[in-house]
């Protein structure tokens, strides 16, 4: 019980230390003062970072670049909101690793099994796309749950930009990252034991274009499944 007990603590320790970072300026007034979309103007955004959410006794970890500005940074929530979120939900559901198809607001009663899901960068950055200070300052954080899913054995990267972010973290950590290419469905064994997957990132532009197909995404998810 004392472990368990701990182990609670934390996280919510970690929580709390991401929730109130305000490391980068730059997304510190992006967050706090991006236009809320009119579909959402009577709710209240979230604008703050986000911490990952889910299994914390996880094996596979999903991780994105960061949050969305309609989904993590008005829902409270990664991966809450919008239609990546939906894609995605979606097919957790449909490997058992999540209670309900859908990923709409902190209450909706989402409960994830044996995955959790996160971003390299913990606030919504402009044009989506972070600095690279930015990510190596957001870095501790995300090498943090990594090493806290203690049961963690596979990650799987959704695009290039949190690809790159990933690798990025890795070089900080001393591990090496030689012949490691973005590729959707490419598979790597890392110096540390972890198993590295790669996609094609659910947005709504890749869906719609056919660059990532519900096939494809959930064809890579039942290798996963199966190779764990």
């Amino acid at each position: 019980m004392a472990t368990k007990t701990n182990n609670l603590s934390m996280w919510k320790n970690f929580q709390a230390v991401v929730i109130n970072c305000r490391k980068c300026p730059r997304l510190v007034a992006h967050r706090e003062t991006v236009p809320a979309r009119p579909l959402y103007q009577h709710q209240k955004y979230w604008r703050r970072p986000l911490p990952g959410f889910g299994d914390q006794q996880a094996w596979l970890l999903i991780t994105g670049l960061a949050p969305a500005g309609d989904g993590g940074n008005r829902t409270g929530r990664v991966f809450t909101g919008d239609a990546t979120a939906r894609f995605l939900v979606k097919a957790l559901y449909a490997q058992g690793w999540a209670n309900q198809p859908i990923s709409e607001s902190l209450d909706d009663g989402l409960i994830l099994k044996d995955c959790y899901l996160t971003a390299a960068v913990k606030c919504f950055p402009p044009k989506h796309k972070p600095t690279r200070q930015e990510c190596v300052n957001c870095h501790p954080y995300y090498m943090q749950e990594i090493e806290m899913l203690f049961k963690l054995r596979v990650i799987l990267v959704l695009g290039k930009l949190a690809f790159d972010a990933f690798l990025l973290a890795l070089k900080k950590k001393g591990l090496s990252t030689k012949g490691i290419k973005f590729k959707h469905g490419a598979f790597y064994r890392l110096e540390n034991g972890l198993k590295l997957y790669c996609s094609y990132h659910p947005t709504p532009r890749n869906v719609n274009t056919g660059t990532l197909t519900e096939k494809m995404f959930y064809d890579l998810l039942e290798e996963i499944k199966k190779a764990q």
